[in-house]
């Protein structure tokens, strides 16, 4: 267990400079993600990035929007644990170059324990919440540009809503009569990304953001609390959508088990709690149960 003072002194020393600490490999990672994403919003235009490079301002509304999306989020994270003396990483983004979005999200690597519940609550919450916000003004931006038509065969692809996007889609969009969908801009497709992440990272399972949250209220409660909640996604990807199968695997795989803070006897603050009903909320809202289906 490192001493209290090595760990105000290594965050007080990246508190010096944003960028103290960015790797070469950061820096790559991030300029291949950029490159995927926008390649990927070409795509979805109908534009081959190799046959036609000049047109690659198309695919900038959504990977400059994704990435500011993904780059909130983590940015977030960095700077809640810089202000609870945690030392983090800058964000790896993560390129994907055969995804039809371009790109796997990103990560902050922790190099020092947590020291509170409260700061536990803090950084787990503030990346999703961030995300979310820009994810928001994205969406309801991007639905402007977006309209009610017949969706193309060829796409094979529908997406699933969440309560949220359900709600902004007929407010902004309108009801789509049967036989239509609503054909979203590349902005507002980047926005339904951010929300479908957001509701990831808040699964309230092992180490993802939403694990953190749920270990700070529930303490050692939480490994149980995980066990059942794996055992849901499984018995939704039996019922709904098969990729629940696959995060059910990978959770446990992963591991159910949350370290402990080092001040675990410090209660959480009331205002954290405050905190945690809210990302419970913007899971709830962002939650998308089928997330894609094949169309027939």
């Amino acid at each position: 267990m490192p001493e209290e003072t090595d760990v105000t002194y290594n965050s007080a020393e990246q508190q010096g400079s944003p960028l103290q600490g960015l790797t070469p490999l950061q820096v790559v990672l991030f300029i291949a993600t950029m490159l995927t994403t926008l390649f990927a919003g070409m795509m979805q235009k109908g534009i081959n990035p190799f046959e036609e490079p000049g047109r690659f301002y198309e695919g900038l509304p959504f990977s400059l929007t994704l990435l500011t999306i993904l780059m909130t989020h983590e940015l977030a994270h960095y700077y809640a644990s810089i202000r609870h003396r945690t030392l983090a990483t800058l964000p790896y983004f993560i390129p994907a170059p055969l995804s039809p979005i371009g790109t796997f999200g990103a990560f902050i690597k922790m190099k020092s324990p947590i020291l509170t519940r409260t700061a536990l609550t803090d950084i787990g919450a503030s990346g999703p919440i961030a995300g979310f916000v820009v994810s928001f003004i994205a969406v309801v931006g991007g639905l402007f540009y977006s309209r009610i038509g017949v969706a193309d065969a060829q796409a094979g692809m529908v997406l699933g809503d969440s309560l949220l996007f359900s709600f902004l889609a007929k407010l902004i969009v309108g009801s789509p009569h049967e036989g239509q969908d609503v054909i979203l801009s590349s902005v507002a497709f980047a926005g339904w990304i951010g929300f479908f992440v957001t509701s990831l990272n808040l699964l309230p399972i092992g180490q993802l953001d939403g694990g953190h949250i749920m270990y700070a209220v529930t303490g050692k409660r939480h490994f149980w609390i995980s066990r059942v909640l794996v055992l849901c996604l499984a018995l939704m990807g039996m019922e709904f959508w098969n990729g629940w199968l696959f995060w059910a695997a990978l959770m446990t795989i992963l591991g159910l088990r949350h370290p402990p803070v080092i001040y675990s006897e410090i209660e959480l603050e009331a205002s954290r709690k405050k905190v945690a009903a809210a990302a419970l909320a913007i899971f709830i809202l962002t939650f998308i149960p089928v997330p894609f289906r094949i169309m027939q």
